[in-house]
Formats: structure tokens, C-alpha cells, sequence
């Protein structure tokens, strides 16, 4: 028996058939706009990465360089313990930290972020020759007005920076720019972490390090809070709550 189109039954019919249609074309739309997004993120992951590594992207494609040359790995980092496991580039530390049951509140708040993931992502960084050539390790903590987001990258000594970058951050425009200032960021290459004891030494100095401090880095002029901020980030980071643990671990053994 044909339906009648005009009826109750058939206009309930029709709009159930459209509304499943539309739930559909929804549900495809979404997963197509997440994985692009997820693309996005791993593609954004990789050059920071490589560029905090001093691997020049421009000089092939930087999804094979990053292939051949970095090995993402999962760090434990109350026992400095690392894993690998599948689509690690699209692990979200932020969703962890913010997880009771994947991260924990800091014993000292340094970087004042008030979480802290259990586990972050640490890469690995080879030269052609297959030998480690830099690691780098993600950070975060509050400045003046907005946490920073950033990478230290470390030399095979585990206590020389090679380099540091910030990629998000919500400082004072003008004033805090020096964040992303070559310049700036080029005065922490050679400086050291750690003092002959072990403690984080590192520290940005308002009116300038004196010359041939170690771990002097230069502050910057009416942007005190945001340097302090990120001083701050940096001995959380690498202190005991931090990638201490670790890096005492790859020293003790010799960079294996």
C-alpha cells in the first residue's frame, strides 16, 4: 500500500528520513573537519620541532625529515621512563593536565600552571649519521598575563641549551614580543642548566648577565614579569617535578 505523502504517518516518515539524512551529512562533516585538524596539528608539531632542533625544513619535505631524523617518545615523568606507542603526535598533554587521573597538582608551583600532565611528549633528535643530536622538550608556564607555550631544545650533554622557542602566548603585544625575537632567543644557545651541583641555575637577569656567566640570560626592559615568568617555567621544567629525572637517567647512562 502506497504512502500517503499528505498524511500524519507520511509527514512523520519524511521528516525522520531528513533529519537522518542531515545527522549524517553532521556526523561526516565533523569527522572530516577533525581529522583536517588533526593534520593541521601534527604537520605545526613537526616543524616546531624541527626548527627547535635546528634541522632546516626548507631543505625537504619536513614530514620526511621528521621521519628520519626524530623519535617522539612518551616520557613518565615521575620516573623518567619513556614509551613509544601508535599516533603519539596526536597525544594532547593539555587535556591530560587538566585530567585528574592523568596528572598531578606540583608539589612546587613554579611555573604556576597548577597541573601537571604525568606524561609529555620528548623528541629525539638524530643527525644524518643516526647520532643523538639534540633533544626537545616541551615547557609551559604563566608570564605577566597568559601562560607560554614553548620548546627547549637540549645538547647531547643534557645541560647545554641549543635552543629555546615559544609558539603560543598571550603577553602584552609591543612589550612582550621579544618572545618570539630571535635575538632574545638566540642569548639562551650555549647557556647552562644546571650548576656543577646539579641544581637549575639558569637564569634571565634584568640589566644583562655579566659577561661570561654561564647561565646568565639578558632580561628585558619593562617586560620583567614575562621573563620571570619564563625563568620560573624553565626550573619547573627541569627540576625534580620535571625532566630531572630523566635527563640524570640518559647522563648516567652515557646518552643511551
Amino acid at each position: 500500500m502506497a504512502l500517503n505523502k499528505d498524511s500524519v504517518l507520511g509527514t512523520m516518515v519524511f521528516v525522520i528520513s531528513l533529519s537522518l539524512v542531515c545527522s549524517f551529512m553532521i556526523t561526516g562533516t565533523a569527522e572530516v573537519l577533525k581529522e583536517r585538524k588533526l593534520v593541521k596539528k601534527r604537520n605545526e608539531l613537526q616543524q616546531i620541532v624541527l626548527s627547535a632542533a635546528g634541522v632546516d625544513s626548507n631543505a625537504g619535505n619536513f614530514q620526511t625529515l621528521f621521519a628520519d631524523r626524530v623519535k617522539p617518545k612518551l616520557l613518565t615523568l615521575e620516573t623518567g621512563e619513556l614509551s613509544e606507542q601508535e599516533n603519539i603526535l596526536d597525544f594532547d598533554e593539555r587535556m591530560a593536565a587538566i585530567n585528574p587521573e592523568t596528572s598531578t597538582k606540583p608539589k612546587k608551583d613554579l611555573a604556576k600552571i597548577k597541573r601537571r600532565a604525568n606524561q609529555v611528549r620528548v623528541f629525539e633528535v638524530y643527525d644524518e649519521s643516526g647520532k643523538l643530536s639534540r633533544l626537545v622538550l616541551p615547557i609551559y608556564g604563566k608570564g605577566l598575563w597568559s601562560i607560554l607555550y614553548g620548546y627547549v631544545a637540549i645538547e647531547p650533554d643534557f645541560n647545554t641549551v641549543g635552543s629555546i622557542t615559544f609558539y603560543e602566548h598571550g603577553e602584552t603585544p609591543g612589550i612582550a614580543d621579544f618572545v618570539t625575537d630571535p635575538d632574545w632567543l638566540g642569548k639562551w644557545q650555549g647557556k647552562q642548566v644546571f650548576d656543577s651541583k646539579g641544581k637549575v641555575a639558569i637564569k634571565v637577569i634584568k640589566g644583562g648577565a655579566k659577561e661570561g656567566d654561564v647561565h646568565g640570560v639578558d632580561g628585558v626592559s619593562g617586560a620583567t614579569r614575562t621573563g620571570v615568568g619564563i625563568q620560573k617555567a624553565v626550573h619547573f621544567w627541569f627540576g625534580p617535578e620535571g625532566y630531572q629525572p630523566y635527563l640524570n637517567q640518559l647522563a648516567s647512562a652515557g646518552g643511551q
